[in-house]
């Protein structure tokens, strides 16, 4: 993919090449563990934006690291991504039966199927983040390692999901709102941000504009999908919809209303943005990106 190129060939061409790497790398075995390959491959291939892999390649693009070590570590973090959505459809958790348009795991291959699915995703992305294919550096593999784990976890998502299950027995106010979406959504966004500038060997300190970038992109996402499940069609989503407000959730809608969630959302993709403000139009994707997190219909 050139620099340069349009939002949408790289939307097309990065979820080409995921599904690409999930195909050869889940590659179905000849014996027992087949069903469980299958429903790996059920969630992992078709489907989905790609937006993780897509900011690991946009910003690893800024620092000229290889095409090849992006799509790896995207691939990664798609896979925790997934495997969490195969464990939140779960019905000890949001109890979902569709899942971008096809049956969610558990309802195709089982309860149990399902979870030693997500748990093998899980495994998978630190495997192929440890993979010295993956970058030749053990300390740039040894950090990644690190940051996806911590986004991954109970100080991130995992922790986020925690907080939602808590959200139906509980008045959130909009910091608590605010807190557990930055966690819950937010963290892998951000870690897929940091992961292109850690495979171009920026320090920490270096990151600064890219991390500001990242946690607004982030609650942007989460305040369009908010409105999404307000105001979007369920077969173009893909899945259920109304959901949060059936079960009692606070969301940024229901505390800030349809029109002032609206002007928040386009806050914050303006000011994504403009922490870019030191970069030219080689970050010109990063920019395309923050713009159709609120666009999207999807």
């Amino acid at each position: 993919m050139a620099n340069g190129g349009s939002l949408a060939e790289a939307l097309v061409e990065v979820g080409a090449a995921i599904d690409r790497r999930f195909d050869a790398w889940l590659t179905p075995p000849d014996d027992p563990r087949r069903p469980l390959y299958d429903a790996m491959r059920h969630a992992a291939i078709g489907g989905g934006k790609r937006l993780r892999p897509l900011l690991v390649y946009a910003t690893a693009n800024l620092f000229g690291v290889d095409r090849e070590c992006a799509m790896r570590v995207g691939t990664a973090i798609e896979a925790i991504h997934v495997y969490s959505l195969v464990h939140d459809d779960l019905p000890a958790m949001d109890d979902d039966d569709v899942r971008r348009g096809k049956p969610t795991v558990h309802r195709a291959y089982g309860e149990a199927t399902a979870i030693l699915a997500g748990d093998c995703l899980h495994a998978l992305a630190f495997e192929w983040l440890a993979d010295p294919t993956t970058h030749p550096d053990p300390f740039v593999r040894a950090e990644l390692v690190t940051e996806v784990a911590r986004a991954a976890g109970p100080a991130g998502m995992a922790g986020g999901q925690a907080m939602d299950l808590a959200a139906e027995h509980a008045r959130f106010d909009l910091a608590t709102v605010t807190r557990l979406q930055a966690m819950k959504t937010g963290a892998l966004i951000a870690v897929s941000v940091d992961a292109g500038a850690i495979l171009g060997r920026v320090a920490p300190e270096g990151r600064k504009g890219l991390r500001g970038y990242a946690r607004d992109i982030g609650l942007a996402f989460q305040i369009a999908d908010d409105l999404l499940d307000v105001e979007g069609d369920e077969a173009t989503v893909g899945k259920k919809l109304h959901k949060d407000g059936e079960a009692g959730k606070e969301t940024f809608v229901s505390l800030l209303g349809v029109e002032r969630a609206k002007e928040q959302a386009a806050m914050l993709v303006d000011q994504s943005i403009d922490h870019l403000r030191g970069y030219g139009t080689e970050a010109d994707l990063l920019r395309d990106i923050a713009r159709f997190v609120l666009a999207r219909d999807r």
